[in-house]
């Protein structure tokens, strides 16, 4: 007859006092579980154990999955947050030039970008005077300058958002900071019939902070208020 060694009584009656602190504890039920399959011997197959190891195994994943659908929801209410509060921005100056000028400092900083630029097709040659004086923000082009920039000279159709990471920006699109930019948001702008095209470009030195996976909606939104917004200037 063999005699199997007995929990010290302290322990043995806290145990069953409170089951639950071994069944809550996962490496517990491991380790019950591991010595369960020990001494069944290795020509016995344990289904029971087996199966707990794939509901843990599902578990897992829903938790993950759970944790990644949660912070998908909080950054995407950020990014609500973040684009309402630069259009109520946009909206508050009573002046183009102040308009414009509050692009590059309030509402550049509200999107937390490191360029925000709008850049206007035109059909004269020479800048005109107010372009000069906001060239921080406001840069001019030749007509089918957006469509050859947004589709890199290959023609064909374009997108109302375009994200994509560059190796270096373009001076005609993001000034001075041209050689930091290593990723882009383009917003193409429709400024009515008879009126010539234009760009919202925003750039970042993070080469992540836009990349073609990203959602657009928001940023569509955006560009449709920026759309209104210059027609009444424009008009």
């Amino acid at each position: 007859m063999s005699s199997t060694q007995k929990i010290e009584t302290p322990l043995r009656d806290r145990i069953l006092a409170e089951p639950d602190l071994i069944l809550d504890d996962r490496d517990l039920m491991h380790a019950l579980i591991a010595a369960n399959e020990r001494a069944m011997g290795s020509n016995i197959v344990d289904l029971r154990g087996l199966a707990m190891e794939r509901l843990e195994s599902r578990l897992d994943r829903l938790e993950d999955t759970h944790r990644s659908v949660i912070a998908a929801a909080y950054e995407n209410l950020a990014g609500t947050n973040q684009v309402h509060r630069a259009v109520l921005a946009m909206l508050d100056p009573v002046t183009f030039e102040d308009f414009l000028a509050n692009l590059g400092s309030e509402v550049s900083q509200i999107l937390r970008v490191d360029c925000l630029r709008l850049v206007l097709e035109t059909r004269q040659s020479a800048e005109e005077p107010a372009i000069k004086r906001l060239s921080n923000v406001l840069s001019s082009a030749e007509e089918g300058f957006v469509r050859d920039y947004l589709t890199m000279g290959r023609g064909g159709q374009t997108r109302q958002v375009t994200l994509r990471q560059i190796q270096s920006g373009d001076s005609r699109v993001h000034g001075d900071k041209y050689a930091d930019i290593r990723s882009e948001a383009c917003l193409r702008l429709n400024f009515g019939a008879g009126r010539l095209p234009g760009m919202l470009v925003m750039g970042a030195e993070d080469p992540h902070q836009f990349t073609p996976q990203q959602g657009a909606d928001l940023l569509e939104f955006f560009a449709g208020v920026f759309e209104r917004t210059m027609r009444r200037w424009l008009a």
